[in-house]
């Protein structure tokens, strides 16, 4: 197996703030960058057509491109049909500061899927998706929803009821691992035909719980404990030469994107995974 995928790193794992972050993932070997725009200086509100402009021009002097935006606005993802139209709305403008800056892809958490389909959180899920799922299809882009809050199964069971594959997948098989105990490697071929952007992590599993404990839910109190732990790459228990095996299986050519959101010395770990990921071109 020879990979070709480009590899990318999430700026903000480096905790060092958008330009700095830029330069370091230039030296740790990556090929693109996923950053947040949420808030601070990514916020779309903050970049006006000038500054958008001079971004996307200096991350392309680095050599670097992006290989996605994250817009995950917290909260309970989409389960609150009252909070959802102001939601939308901020969605579509990361989209369209996406765009812009180059890439097609915006990653976000959706909140957790209910089982129930009858009930009032799966259809405000839905009606909300189905929105974002055509205004992204219309730009030729995505909202990718990253894996982890429920199986695999049960997600595309959702996708599919949706109208396009402009909400599609961010495949993180790490989430998979600590949170529902899913199979990351059979989630790849479950999810083959909305896999637009992957994310490189691991994990471990430390006890099961109901996944709302760990994201919360829309009338659920989250509760604490320690349920998983996310390790450096290649210290839990996905099985990378498998999931890789898997995406080019199914003919993924996207990023491969590193993302450290624990641990005090993320620069190793990313320079760490890095490394790992060229073993297999």
């Amino acid at each position: 197996m020879r990979l070709s995928n480009k590899i990318g790193v999430i700026v903000d794992s480096f905790g060092l703030g958008v330009r700095p972050g830029l330069l370091k993932a230039k030296e740790v070997g990556a090929d693109g960058v996923q950053l947040y725009a949420v808030e601070g200086e990514m916020e779309p509100e903050r970049l006006d057509p000038a500054s958008r402009r001079e971004l996307r021009s200096y991350i392309g002097s680095l050599g670097l491109e992006i290989s996605a935006l994250v817009g995950d606005l917290g909260g309970h993802g989409f389960q609150d049909r009252g909070a959802n139209p102001a939601k939308i709305q901020r969605s579509k403008r990361i989209l369209e500061l996406a765009l812009e800056l180059g890439t097609r892809v915006v990653t976000t958490h959706i909140g957790i899927v209910p089982e129930d389909r009858n009930g009032e959180v799966y259809h405000a899920m839905q009606a909300a998706c189905e929105e974002l799922a055509g205004y992204a299809h219309r730009n030729g882009a995505y909202f990718a929803i990253e894996t982890g809050p429920e199986t695999a199964a049960h997600l595309k069971s959702f996708l599919d009821t949706l109208g396009s594959k402009g909400v599609s997948v961010n495949y993180d098989p790490a989430n998979l691992v600590m949170v529902t105990g899913d199979d990351p490697v059979q989630g790849v071929y479950t999810l083959k035909d909305y896999i637009v952007h992957t994310h490189v992590k691991d994990g471990i599993r430390l006890t099961a719980t109901d996944p709302r404990n760990i994201y919360g839910a829309l009338g659920y109190e989250r509760v604490r404990g320690e349920y998983y732990k996310e390790v450096p790459l290649g210290d839990g228990s996905v099985d990378f030469p498998a999931y890789f095996a898997a995406l080019q299986d199914i003919g993924y050519s996207g990023y491969l994107t590193i993302e450290r959101e624990t641990g005090d010395r993320p620069e190793q770990d990313i320079r760490r995974a890095v490394d790992y990921i060229k073993q297999f071109r």
